[in-house]
């Protein structure tokens, strides 16, 4: 087998063969195992090994639930939400228990790999409709996104810009040769300067405001 190994898990059976089957025609992705639980998820995730776990949220045992069992294991598996749900609740709890991406079930089979692929490069993504609509809920109207980005010194803007590929504290540790806690500090700083929540939301706003310039 060649390419990322992955494991797809959805209750829906024609969905499910319908997503290994395009992963796998891909030639740049092995689907190692499928689940039609959360349970099962776990359970394949462990058993095989794969780079890459997709999780349905609303199968038995749930998304969710299966999202934080995996992201204990050593090492981790990539893992991304692909599903229906627009909930923006659900998508915070997804992408701050450790998944690197949120994708609609609407996407294309195409789409779908080149997402996975840019996934599997370090990428955060999130739905564009998702993104657009978690961004505009969360805006502060003062100071402006773009002014709280200017406030950030030289280190904090290399932090955030390293939590927006997706990165955890850890890893930006490693990274910028520097102590976790260090880290901490940088990222309680930056949510304060750009009155946000989370570092999904800081992600999110580097995101769009660096990509769009």
């Amino acid at each position: 087998m060649s390419g990322h190994r992955v494991v797809v898990a959805d209750d829906h059976p024609l969905f499910r063969e319908g997503v290994a089957r395009t992963l796998q025609e891909s030639g740049r992705f092995a689907v190692v195992a499928t689940a039609a639980s959360g349970a099962e998820a776990v359970e394949a995730a462990r058993s095989h090994a794969p780079d890459l776990v997709l999780l349905d949220l609303s199968m038995p045992q749930g998304g969710l639930w299966a999202l934080e069992r995996i992201a204990l294991l050593q090492p981790a598996p990539v893992m991304v939400l692909l599903t229906v749900s627009e909930d923006g609740d659900a998508v915070f709890a997804a992408l701050e228990g450790g998944a690197r991406g949120y994708l609609l079930k609407g996407i294309g089979g195409a789409e779908l790999v080149a997402t996975l692929e840019r996934v599997m490069q370090g990428e955060s993504h999130v739905a564009p409709s998702l993104a657009a609509r978690m961004l505009a809920r969360m805006r502060s109207p003062v100071p402006s996104s773009r002014d709280g980005l200017d406030l950030l010194t030289p280190r904090e803007e290399e932090v955030l810009r390293l939590v927006s590929e997706g990165l955890s504290n850890k890893e930006i540790a490693r990274r910028t040769d520097v102590q976790e806690r260090t880290v901490k500090h940088h990222m309680t700083q930056i949510l304060q300067k750009l009155h946000l929540r989370n570092r999904t939301e800081a992600a999110l706003l580097a995101q769009k405001e660096w990509r769009n310039g």
